[in-house]
């Protein structure tokens, strides 16, 4: 009868990735409602990083491109959807200037 009583096996901490929270947590950290950081998850703005998808968890840097989105849509008038096209492109943006950066020196007559 002991083995009825016996409480599950508690996984430890490390299996469980501190980097990873629910949308909820991102959505308080981001200062937005849920609902908002599930519309701009489904524009494809962020992907969830684990979980299931009754209950994805996403990466916590994620709270810095929700309100670039947020910024970028008030700033600019911009629609959800106009939001995310944005970060995408100063993503993509400062892609490139990592890699001519890193890479060979500038040709002498360009900026």
């Amino acid at each position: 009868m002991a083995s009825a009583t016996r409480a599950k096996p508690v996984q430890p901490p490390a299996t469980r990735d501190p980097s990873l929270v629910a949308l909820e947590t991102l959505a308080q950290r981001a200062g937005l409602h849920p609902e908002t950081v599930r519309r701009l998850s489904r524009l494809g703005l962020i992907e969830p990083g684990g979980g299931t998808a009754a209950a994805p968890l996403y990466r916590a840097r994620d709270v810095e491109l929700l309100l670039r989105a947020v910024r970028l849509r008030g700033g600019l008038g911009l629609n959800y959807a106009g939001a995310v096209l944005a970060c995408e492109l100063l993503a993509r943006i400062e892609e490139l200037e990592l890699r001519l950066r890193a890479g060979a020196p500038r040709h002498p007559h360009r900026r």
